[in-house]
């Protein structure tokens, strides 16, 4: 497996492959993997006949007092995870290489960014569409696998590659959970023994909602509302809403496709999770 740090030289290799008519998939990252993106890079070796990597804490998608310098870079480790799931290459580029000096475009997000996490953190989106508008263009592979756990985020690549014209197939993989139901990620690291306990609490309320929806509630107050109860225990909870499952957009009556969508602090860690529910 190479590991490459050029943008031309990733770019040229991506080229090479394409030129002999070979389908390229790309993998999305800012390291620190676990299971979940493993899964993703799986999925991509399924689909593609080589697999890209990348590995890049970006630093565009942080806000000021965010966890910018304290997230988790495990850049070895990495690298083993993603050669074992077949990956080919990863791309691995320093900040200067994505952003050198001078650098003053950004990508603004489409309007599917605006609710949810575009509230609570405005200045997040503008950033990875950003970096993944510039890695789209560094590499032009023929798919990109995003996780579903950043469900908005997925929306929002879905929706900039439509509007943009880039000539690439978004797949998203599904969310990956310990046994006993919390989702993966790299931030459940921060997590004491307590509040993973307490951070259960995001699927039990999702689970909650789906099965009282099952039962035919229609009434998304009444759905919400058991979602916030369900996670009373959690130090600070941001959004706790169920949406549009397209475009994010509040509906007072339960209909298809209805995704339900948390973000939370337990402890010093924000957590995000979410389902469909119809």
């Amino acid at each position: 497996m190479q590991i490459i740090h050029s943008g031309d030289e990733v770019r040229q290799l991506v080229w090479s492959m394409r030129g002999r008519g070979k389908t390229v998939g790309v993998v999305p990252t800012m390291g620190a993997l676990h299971d979940g993106h493993v899964s993703l890079v799986r999925k991509s070796v399924e689909l593609c006949d080589h697999t890209i990597v990348t590995i890049f804490v970006n630093p565009t998608q942080f806000a000021a007092g965010e966890d910018l310098e304290k997230y988790p870079r495990t850049f070895d480790a990495d690298c083993q995870a993603v050669k074992a799931a077949g990956a080919v290459c990863v791309f691995s580029p320093s900040i200067t290489e994505m952003y050198p000096d001078g650098c003053s475009t950004f990508v603004d997000p489409p309007a599917v960014a605006l609710p949810l996490e575009g509230i609570s953190r405005p200045e997040h989106f503008r950033g990875v569409t950003t970096i993944v508008a510039k890695l789209f263009n560094l590499i032009p592979a023929t798919h990109a696998v995003f996780g579903s756990k950043d469900y908005q985020q997925l929306k929002v690549v879905e929706a900039m590659v439509s509007d943009l014209n880039f000539g690439i197939q978004i797949v998203a993989g599904g969310i990956i959970r310990e046994p006993d139901g919390l989702a993966m990620s790299s931030r459940n690291r921060y997590l004491s023994p307590a509040d993973r306990a307490s951070a259960l609490s995001l699927s039990a309320a999702l689970r909650g909602a789906k099965e009282l929806a099952r039962g035919g509630e229609t009434d998304i107050a009444k759905l919400e509302a058991a979602m916030q109860k369900s996670l009373a225990g959690v130090d600070k909870l941001e959004y706790a809403t169920i949406v549009d499952a397209n475009t994010l957009q509040p509906m007072q009556t339960l209909r298809s496709p209805a995704q339900a969508l948390i973000a939370a602090r337990v402890g010093t860690t924000r957590l995000i999770d979410n389902e469909r529910i119809l």
